[in-house]
């Protein structure tokens, strides 16, 4: 079967010819470049969505998907709560008090956030039972003065568990400055880790019937925290119970209702990771980028050595057409194949990261995670397809261009001019 003339010479070039070692080091050196590129690429962007999971996941241990909010207080929110839980996207709603405190220990005072729960119904909304590192959730109970900490605040106030607390709550509404603050004296039963030191080292908690005392209040509660089937569906499906169970009940409020997700609550974390992830991508792009200029470099150097056969293939017949062609054919193929190697090492790479890892930093000396520095001890990764072909019509989109001015190049090469001196 013939072949087109463009496909037939572009070939040929790709292949080592005598006196055009260099050439073919360069073209070496292009295609090594850009594999690596890729491959980073898409090693860095699938640990970055594994930090971005592992954060997610840690920041859930506590605020739940979703609360259902008021300004002043929920009072009817037993009703409240059986009409989110009949909607079928809600698994759990729990309702909590949140308030602000002083907390004091033998390691000094320090400011914290106070936290009542139901402990039965709050292992359904949060993670908190399940990052216990001392107690149980449950050993919260109602009138005991106990109460859960976190590791951090535990090591700030400098007690252990059975360790006496001293709470300083300010009371809502005093006029007077006797009554402005209340002193309670709570034992620690629990103490908690969830690898966010936003939590671990502010948030404390106490039984809902003792948060409720605290601050004197007969029945209301700040909010209710909702736990949906689907993280990312929950804030919807939220909002669509909280219309529906409005409509169908009297709910008694004493301001209107509002949902707050944890897209909001944490936007600030997530929008770092993104930023973080995008100049990660940028920076590594610029690989890719060098071993782009590298191949225009080959292909000028192609044109250049190529002239003699360039102007012979005009005089014979080829239109500047099928010269352009055989020029992005030989930079396309060099580019591409750089393109399909760096997919194949990336996807393997980020699919047994937790193997490489530990494996580098047996053989060169250090931690990638040291544990003193982070909470994670590992690097974790999470292989997205989006990311990959991303990657993949970037590097493809790259390659191609980049052999636009040489083909071009080539194509101005005036055979009279050559061959006079040939």
């Amino acid at each position: 079967m013939r072949r087109p003339v463009a496909v037939f010479v572009g070939l040929r070039y790709l292949r080592a010819s005598k006196g055009s070692g260099f050439v073919s080091f360069v073209n070496a050196a292009s295609v090594i470049g850009v594999s690596l590129g890729v491959a980073a690429l898409i090693v860095v962007m699938s640990v970055m969505n594994g930090f971005e999971n592992e954060l997610r996941e840690r920041l859930l241990g506590m605020t739940a998907h979703a609360s259902v909010i008021a300004e002043d207080g929920i009072r009817d929110w037993s009703s409240l709560v059986a009409a989110l839980e009949s909607d079928d996207a809600i698994v759990a709603a729990a309702p909590y008090i949140e308030l602000e405190a002083m907390l004091s220990g033998p390691g000094g005072m320090t400011a914290g956030l106070l936290t009542g729960v139901e402990p039965g119904i709050e292992r359904r909304v949060s993670k908190i039972a399940d990052n216990m590192v001392f107690g149980e959730l449950d050993d919260l109970q109602s009138g005991t003065q106990r109460i859960v900490l976190g590791r951090a605040l535990a090591s700030k106030l400098g007690v252990g568990p059975f360790d006496q607390v001293t709470l300083l709550v300010p009371q809502p509404g005093s006029r007077s400055p006797a009554t402005a603050s209340r002193l309670s004296s709570y034992v620690v039963s629990g103490i908690f880790e969830l690898g966010v030191q936003d939590h671990d080292s502010v948030r404390a908690l106490v039984h809902l019937d003792d948060a409720a005392e605290l601050l004197q209040l007969d029945g209301v509660v700040s909010g209710v925290r909702v736990e949906g089937k689907d993280i990312f569906s929950a804030p919807a499906a939220v909002r669509r119970a909280l219309a529906n169970a409005q409509k169908a009940t009297n709910i008694n409020t004493r301001a209107a209702l509002s949902v707050r997700d944890w897209t909001q609550e944490n936007a600030s974390y997530f929008r770092a990771i993104k930023l973080e992830k995008t100049m990660m991508a940028l920076l590594l792009s610029l690989i890719i980028g060098v071993a782009a200029f590298n191949i225009v470099a080959m292909l000028v150097m192609v044109v250049t050595e190529k002239r003699g056969g360039i102007a012979i293939l005009r005089t014979l017949g080829c239109s500047r057409r099928e010269v352009v062609m055989i020029f992005l054919l030989q930079g396309t193929v060099i580019g591409w194949l750089g393109a399909a190697l760096g997919i194949v090492l990336g996807v393997w790479m980020a699919l047994n990261i937790d193997t490489l890892a530990p494996l580098l930093e047996t053989l060169f000396g250090f931690q990638f995670m040291p544990a003193d520095l982070y909470y994670l001890t590992e690097l974790p990764s999470d292989l997205q397809a989006s990311d990959v072909w991303l990657a993949s019509i970037g590097v493809l989109l790259v390659t191609a261009l980049a052999t636009v001015y040489p083909a071009l190049r080539a194509a101005q090469v005036q055979p009279a001019e050559v061959l006079r001196y040939e």
